[in-house]
């Protein structure tokens, strides 16, 4: 018997994060294996569930990819899992357009059951309501269930279950409030796995669930007893491309779907441009999103990967950079403080962190006769334009013009672009437009 469902809420800031990690440690303490997902394009929390589930977390998007392939990837990914645990986006029917690729057009797509993450901290009965209108807005979302965060105790948490009753939908216990599930952020997101207080709030996170929600409860209400009824994922046979993808704590934003696809049309390797003084000898270089202005000092004083990554591209070498990668390639990156580093140069805009801006959404590129989907989230700008922007057509989810610069030359894609390529005839258009330019 396996085992799926979909963390929403009404609205982001419910606490989904926490109790998401916590309900994979807390599962996986049981001996179950867990394969978590994330509606969305989101890189922050996937790096979180994966950390945790001790396997990667794959991204879960109709906007990004076709429905047929976020039915074939989900399927596929819970071949040898016992339990999936999918992560919504924002508010259950928050998308793009009304509720278009939303955490319940996941939910629909999936037939997967959805439990409610309400954050109870200044409610009671009130939640009646609230919870009915849910469960019965679209009747296709099965909102089976729901588990209230920062409740005051036994007394407080009372109201809400009386006020779930009512409302048709079976309370799975709550989580009371901890100054410990607090998780810290930064200009970008959460902060990342690796810090202790990260590692406290799931361990208590985990801790009150097993305590105070009824997890026979909840898988009783998420056995799957079916085979999801899709189509295979794609599969070519290798070609003799070598990729080297730079993966680190400055390069880290990379979807496990793109790198898989990857690995299918070539030979992938990884590297760090934070600590290697060489890259492999391959034909294509990827620079994925990051942190590279929290470690600028030290990617600016590693003179010999900068040489190497410029003397790459001269010889005739591949490369694509997104976002941090984006950064990396130009002439500096200027941090909030003004100091400013050198970067590889091989284009001649420059970075800078002064004036944050947070700017994002969903974007497609149309380029060479083939459209890309996928998405900008940053909060650095680009303070000097440079001379190579490319003429391609930027428009976001709603068909609007969009001011994204790409960059390109002969051998070099960049911009702050993060591409969805995990459907595999997408990936293999794209590096053949970039290997044949």
């Amino acid at each position: 018997m396996k085992y799926n469902f979909l963390i929403g809420a009404p609205s982001s800031n419910s606490g989904k994060t926490i109790i998401t990690l916590g309900l994979i440690q807390a599962l996986k303490n049981r001996g179950l294996n867990i394969q978590p997902f994330k509606c969305g394009p989101d890189y922050i929390d996937p790096i979180h569930h994966t950390h945790i589930a001790d396997r990667s977390s794959y991204n879960l998007d109709v906007w990004m990819s076709e429905k047929e392939h976020v039915k074939a990837l989900f399927n596929d990914k819970m071949q040898h899992a016992d339990v999936g645990i999918v992560e919504g986006v924002m508010g259950l029917f928050d998308g793009a357009k009304r509720d278009q690729g939303s955490s319940a057009e996941i939910a629909r797509i999936l037939n997967l059951p959805v439990v409610l993450i309400v954050n109870a901290a200044a409610t009671a009965y009130s939640v009646a309501p609230l919870l009915f209108g849910f469960k019965n807005f679209r009747p296709d979302v099965k909102v089976k269930g729901v588990i209230f965060n920062r409740v005051s105790g036994e007394s407080h948490y009372s109201f809400l279950k009386e006020a779930a009753d009512d409302a048709g939908v079976v309370s799975l216990g709550y989580v009371p409030k901890n100054e410990n599930l607090t998780l810290e952020s930064r200009h970008l997101g959460l902060s990342l796995t690796s810090s202790y207080s990260m590692q406290v709030a799931v361990r208590v996170a985990s801790t009150l669930i097993d305590k105070h929600v009824d997890l026979e409860r909840l898988l009783s209400l998420s056995a799957f007893g079916e085979s999801l009824q899709s189509t295979p994922l794609n599969q070519l046979p290798k070609a003799p491309l070598k990729i080297a993808i730079a993966q680190d704590d400055a390069f880290n934003f990379m979807y496990p779907a793109n790198v898989d696809c990857l690995k299918q049309i070539g030979e992938v390797t990884m590297f760090s441009p934070l600590n290697d003084s060489v890259i492999p000898d391959v034909d294509l270089l990827w620079l994925p999103g990051g942190y590279p202005e929290l470690y600028a000092k030290k990617l600016s004083g590693n003179k010999a990967m900068l040489k190497a990554i410029v003397q790459h591209e001269a010889k005739g070498g591949k490369i694509v950079a997104e976002c941090g990668g984006m950064m990396y390639l130009g002439q500096s990156i200027c941090l909030q403080d003004g100091s400013r580093y050198p970067m590889a140069g091989i284009f001649d805009y420059t970075t800078s962190l002064q004036n944050m801006k947070l700017k994002l959404g969903y974007r497609t590129v149309d380029v060479d006769g083939l459209q890309l989907k996928g998405h900008e989230f940053h909060y650095s700008h680009i303070d000097y334009v440079g001379s190579e922007q490319a003429d391609v057509l930027v428009k976001s989810a709603r068909k609007r013009a969009v001011d994204m610069p790409v960059y390109r030359n002969q051998n070099c894609w960049s911009s702050y672009f993060h591409m969805y390529l995990g459907e595999l005839n997408q990936m293999k258009s794209f590096v053949k437009m970039i290997m044949d330019s």
